[in-house]
């Protein structure tokens, strides 16, 4: 696939890592180290999985065509829908095919990859490639909540995702604005700390926008609106399970009174808004009808228009909220980590070091900067130095300001549900929500979803989940307070 834009933005990145990387006499990275290890296999081809169709394109347009110069080993890269990557990887292990050798796993799906033996564990390669000391640069609520399973490492966290506040600097700056909002709400407008503030200013700005402009929309479709409810229901203090009982909690009064404001948020979005999805939301945004929302990172490059020009993004609306876009925590100050991916080796494969060893590259210091930089391939910064990066920051006058957001969303950041068959619960859950949206009573709709849960759990074996639920609330971010 050719990508022109992707090709201008990214050539200086191609030429200094070619030259960072090259040859024997440079200094010892992580990157040279993989690279010189790989050098050996030259000829093989690996077969990793890569989500498709934008993220597909690292690999395709930029990581592996450097690879193969580097190394001569061949990448061979297998596009699949998110909505089917967990079960085509679980399908190609029962099946034997062996045919996968590097895999990207969504870091909520390590333990049932690794309960049934897919993921290949990292920490002899880490050890043996000199990579340990480099994951201390991979930011805190990545590296100690995406990577392991019990006590060890499956996966190197690979992607920046986390929820993001982006609200309208030029409607909150305004004069007027400010003063007509504190004279009716006693306080100043500003990004909203609290969810009562969210929905003070998001029907502020309904009220004022004669249908041109709503306060606020949020991502509420089947498939993502439980991201969040596990980050407003864990910011309010509540938690999914009793850690004796393995008894569910998501029919608590906190769990029952974050559902019921997620239904009063409706108030102030646009018409349909109750299930809208990510594109919906972007769009609204774009389009400058929103005077703030939640969303992922890539949305920051976007609304400044950066990679507007690539042939990848020609699907994309054209902002017109360049420059007038800031970026904060969402309400609670624990962003959900939201998905992300994290590179992980098939124990099925052939390949393994040589798998571990492309991995390695893909996400060391010395590389991922350029991959981040990708305006198309939506791998968001996740280590420190690419939070400090002088050139990350150039590449539109606001980036320094996102970056410091998204440096604090990876301290401060909670990690998604992942227990065993995590994705029975959030189709319970999902169900609960989407039918309290939709004017069913909330706490009924809870109670309902917490019978199935109790239901899940027996089957699974209430001992095996309280393992699984115990590793997962012991890691650092998942219940904040």
């Amino acid at each position: 696939m050719t990508v022109e834009g992707s090709r201008r933005i990214t050539g200086i990145a191609f030429g200094l890592v070619l030259v960072a990387t090259a040859g024997t006499a440079f200094a010892q990275s992580a990157a040279d180290r993989a690279v010189e290890a790989a050098r050996q296999y030259a000829g093989e081809t690996l077969t990793i999985t890569w989500e498709a169709p934008l993220q597909a394109l690292d690999p395709l347009t930029h990581s592996a065509p450097i690879w193969e110069e580097l190394t001569g080993v061949r990448i061979q890269v297998v596009e699949v829908p998110i909505n089917e990557l967990f079960t085509r990887t679980i399908a190609e292990h029962r099946s034997g095919t062996r045919a996968l050798d590097m895999l990207n796993v969504v870091p909520a799906w390590m333990p049932d990859m690794v309960e049934a033996g897919v993921l290949q564990p990292l920490d002899t390669y880490i050890d043996k490639y000199g990579y340990r000391e480099e994951l201390q640069d991979i930011a805190p609520a990545y590296r100690d909540n995406q990577m392991t399973y019990g006590d060890q490492i499956y996966g190197l966290a690979d992607d920046g995702d986390v929820f993001l506040l982006y609200y309208r600097t030029d409607l909150f700056g305004d004069e007027a604005n400010q003063a007509v909002f504190r004279a009716a709400y006693g306080y100043d407008l500003a990004p909203p700390k609290t969810w009562d503030e969210f929905y003070d200013i998001s029907k502020f700005f309904t009220d004022i926008g004669g249908g041109d402009l709503y306060g606020s929309a949020l991502i509420l479709s089947p498939g993502l609106v439980h991201y969040l409810y596990e980050m407003r229901l864990r910011t309010a203090g509540g938690r999914f399970f009793d850690p004796e009982t393995m008894d569910p909690l998501i029919n608590s009064d906190i769990a029952v009174a974050v559902l019921e404001d997620m239904v009063r948020q409706i108030d102030n979005m646009p018409p349909g808004a109750a299930g809208w999805g990510p594109i919906e939301v972007l769009n609204a945004w774009l389009a400058g009808e929103l005077a703030m929302q939640i969303w992922w990172p890539p949305l920051g490059r976007w609304s400044a228009g950066y990679g507007a020009d690539t042939q990848a993004l020609s699907w994309l609306p054209e902002s017109t909220v360049a420059g007038n876009v800031g970026y904060a925590l969402p309400p609670g100050g624990h962003p959900e980590l939201a998905g992300g991916f994290a590179l992980c080796v098939s124990s099925d494969s052939g390949k393994k070091e040589l798998a571990y060893l492309f991995a390695q590259w893909l996400n060391s210091r010395d590389f991922s900067m350029s991959r981040i930089t990708l305006p198309f391939a939506m791998r968001d910064p996740f280590r420190t130095s690419h939070f400090n990066s002088d050139a990350y920051k150039a590449l539109w006058p606001a980036a320094g300001d996102y970056l410091a957001i998204l440096e604090e969303a990876a301290q401060t950041g909670i990690p998604d549900l992942s227990i065993i068959d995590t994705f029975a619960y959030e189709e319970s859950l999902t169900r609960a929500i989407v039918a309290a949206l939709s004017g069913q009573d909330a706490r009924a709709s809870l109670d309902q979803a917490a019978g199935e849960w109790r239901e899940i759990t027996r089957e699974i074996g209430i001992d095996d989940q309280r393992k699984a639920y115990m590793a997962w609330s012991s890691k650092p971010g998942a219940y904040p307070n």
